[in-house]
């Protein structure tokens, strides 16, 4: 009798999935992107549906049980306790999981349960057996006998609920879970027939706000509220951790429309009626599907490796998540103050992990998606406006003050020096000077009195001087090209106070003490992750930290020699990292980690040094063992489109060292072809002749048809469009890119 009613439910279920357009087949770059690359392992990538860069991610929720779930779901787990409209992706701590819904059947209750025993709650299992995936998409059949399907707008998500041949067709609304937050004063009140809202407000990583309206196409019979477990009476609560259970009857199928808005629920209703007016689900599926393939649309590849395909594209899938969208179709939004702003000409967003991204993904942005960075710029220098200095790591609604470093900084630098307008720069100038010169942030006063910044002062002392520095060398070419001569020279001095902290003795970055000696004793393996001398990565690491003047480093080096014999043992040492290295310390070649950001140029450093095949081969091998198309297919947190940019840039050839100078420095292309969709109809075009994906190494190049001989290509040069040529081969080419005039370079 059980096995009859199963195979009734998932002949349902298959008939809703088509109803629906769920099953209707990809098509476009979307086809090849697998959302589970990153869920397993440390990737902690959103799995869920979403639009590009949207305010709503609405996706199945795990029992948060510690770091790994940081998105809310891990492809290890087996129970869904709900589904929410916010999620993080990549990202390395946990926060949002807002409004979540979970419809079940029976027996009224609300309970979570937990992970040993759900008997008795609303909390189910299943299984990826019973799980579809797809950009904008997800659907599940869950072992309650009850699927959901789910796509999205920008600020709207549009639920279908597919309910068993089973009394009380239930939905639960709770206010009081997120994704291990705290919630702190929740709302809910039924409007009218078909229509809920309500708000939460948590503190978790970072304080914020989420108001939302809920309706449904089918009459709401009844609902029962609850203050956390604890029965209420009325259709109106406001509490601590508030939850509600809508009963719809014995109705079959039920769909319903969630929007939210960080300003108030006629906000979110607004939202509602603009973005998703009717219960049309294949109409917004389609439209969702139709925006993925339009913004992966703008790289082509060509290649016979599927893998690869699947690879790149997801990795393009996962670099266009984040940021989000936060602000409502009126253009209103919450500032980090919690005063109400309105952008009544740009489109504001958030979730900026800026320590990670400002390395490869806002670069890959000024290729690909030049057209957002204005609203982008804007949306910091507005946070600039609420909090007096430009974001650090910024969710919606909040700075979390995350990670060393002011990193808006390089990423506005390198609007301005590639003349990306829409923004305006002279404000843009002053926010970075005021941010670099903030005294509240910090150890910021001991670089303007001191120069450096003291290990016994101040923790991961030595990361903070080392990332303000890249920051400063960025301000310093903007003072150039305004022509403030003697702000250039001052941020130039203070783009070079990486030179502190080398000691000539050891040839090694080292923390150095308030009195001016150098931190004894001292073990370049040890001290990673947040607690110590340095944040995610060890002396070693931080010694080829100099991403805005790997020249000077050589120098400090003692040339070119003893630089890539130094480079060379760091690819290759080994030792202990002692008891603060945690798990996410990841993907290691030698002390090269290639799961932590700090890594992420020193690939590239060979070049400098006019030994580019060697930079070829250390790339390849991390595209081949770092990247793949399982579920652990990242080799560390995802970070909100940092770890996926690397790949991409790579994958076509080339990586911007120095995040504010527009040098995009020759790796290993992968494919035959890629080809770049530019502003204006220009297209820039890739080729690797002699197959690329066995023959890694650089023989020549061609640009638009003549002789090439630098190992590196300008930003203007690629905006142009035309046709880059690589000649690949089985063994290196010592002499390309050798001489000192073909070697990429770090002035403007």
């Amino acid at each position: 009798m059980k096995k009859i009613s199963h195979l009734l439910i998932a002949l349902v279920w298959g008939a809703a999935l088509t109803a629906c357009g769920g099953a209707a087949p990809l098509d476009g770059p979307a086809a090849y992107v697998d959302p589970y690359i990153g869920s397993g392992g440390h990737g902690h990538v959103f799995v869920g549906a979403s639009v590009p860069f949207g305010a709503i991610q609405a996706g199945p929720q795990n029992i948060h049980k510690g770091w790994d779930w940081c998105s809310g779901y891990h492809h290890s787990d087996s129970i869904v306790i709900g589904f929410a409209h916010t999620h993080l992706s990549g990202t390395g701590c946990t926060d949002l999981g807002d409004i979540q819904i979970m419809p079940y059947t029976g027996e009224l209750r609300s309970k979570r349960g937990s992970q040993e025993n759900i008997e008795g709650s609303c909390s189910s299992y299943y299984s990826h057996d019973n799980e579809t995936v797809a950009p904008g998409y997800y659907a599940l059949r869950m072992d309650n006998g009850v699927g959901i399907e789910m796509t999205a707008s920008t600020r709207t998500a549009l639920h279908r609920i597919t309910y068993p041949e089973a009394a009380d067709h239930r939905l639960l609304i709770n206010l009081e879970e997120g994704n291990g937050d705290g919630a702190y004063d929740t709302y809910f009140k039924q409007i009218d027939a078909h229509t809920v809202e309500g708000y939460r407000f948590s503190q978790g990583w970072g304080p914020h706000k989420v108001f939302f309206v809920l309706t449904a196409d089918k009459p709401i019979r009844s609902v029962a509220l609850f203050d956390a477990d604890t029965p209420v009476e009325g259709s109106e609560i406001r509490c601590r951790g508030a939850k509600s259970v809508l009963t719809f009857g014995d109705e079959k199928q039920v769909q319903v429309k969630v929007a939210i808005s960080s300003v108030s629920c006629a906000n979110a209703l607004e939202n509602l009626r603009a973005e998703i007016p009717d219960w049309n689900f294949r109409t917004v599926r389609t439209e969702a599907l139709r925006r993925w393939n339009e913004e992966l649309d703008v790289i082509e590849i060509e290649t016979a490796d599927e893998a690869a395909k699947k690879i790149f594209y997801t990795a393009l899938y996962h670099a266009f998540i984040a940021p989000t969208t936060y602000c409502d179709v009126n253009g209103e939004f919450r500032g980090h103050d919690d005063r109400i702003v309105r952008g009544e000409s740009w489109t504001n967003y958030s979730t900026f992990s800026l320590w990670d991204t400002y390395r490869a993904l806002h670069p890959l942005y000024t290729l690909i998606r030049r057209e957002r960075l204005p609203d982008l710029i804007n949306s910091m220098l507005s946070i600039y406006d609420q909090q007096a200095k430009l974001p650090i790591w910024a969710l919606p609604g909040a700075e979390t003050n995350t990670m060393p470093g002011y990193s808006a900084v390089p990423v506005i630098s390198d609007a301005i020096l590639k003349g990306i307008g829409g923004f305006d720069v002279d404000r843009a100038y002053r926010a970075m000077k005021a941010s670099t010169t903030y005294p509240k942030q910090d150890a910021v006063p001991y670089v303007l009195e001191k120069g450096f910044i003291p290990d016994d002062k101040v923790a991961n002392a030595t990361s903070i001087a080392m990332e303000y520095a890249v920051g400063d060398w960025g301000v310093a070419q903007v003072a150039k090209k305004l022509g403030r001569k003697a702000d250039y020279e001052e941020y130039l001095k203070r783009g070079k106070y990486y030179a502190h902290y080398f000691d000539p003795s050891i040839h090694f970055i080292r923390p150095k003490l308030e009195n001016g000696e150098w931190l004894a004793p001292y073990d370049p393996f040890q001290s990673i992750h947040g607690v110590g001398h340095f944040c995610e990565g060890n002396g070693w690491q931080y010694t080829f930290f100099v991403p805005q003047h790997p020249e000077g480093l050589i120098e400090l080096m003692g040339g070119d020699a003893p630089f890539t014999a130094k480079l060379d043992e760091f690819f290759t040492a080994e030792g202990d990292m002692g008891a603060e290295a945690s798990m996410d310390i990841s993907g290691l070649i030698g002390m090269y980690a290639h799961g932590n950001e700090p890594s992420h140029h020193i690939v590239y450093l060979y070049p400098y040094a006019g030994q580019q095949w060697k930079t070829a081969e250390k790339v390849r091998y991390i595209q081949r063992e770092f990247y793949t198309d399982r579920p652990d297919g990242i080799i560390g947190n995802e970070d909100c489109g940092q770890m996926s940019a690397w790949h991409i840039l790579s994958a076509l050839g080339f990586y911007q060292v120095n995040p504010s100078n527009g040098i995009f420095v020759f790796g290993s292309p992968l494919f035959d072809r890629a080809t770049l969709r530019l502003p204006e109809g220009k297209r820039f075009e890739i080729r690797a002749e002699n197959d690329p994906a066995t023959n890694i190494y650089i023989q020549s190049v061609e640009l638009n048809g003549k002789p090439y001989d630098k190992a590196y290509i300008t930003y203007d040069d690629i905006m142009a469009g035309g046709t880059l040529t690589f000649v690949m081969g089985p063994r290196p080419n010592e002499e390309f890119g050798a001489a000192p005039e073909s070697r990429p370079h770090t002035a403007i």
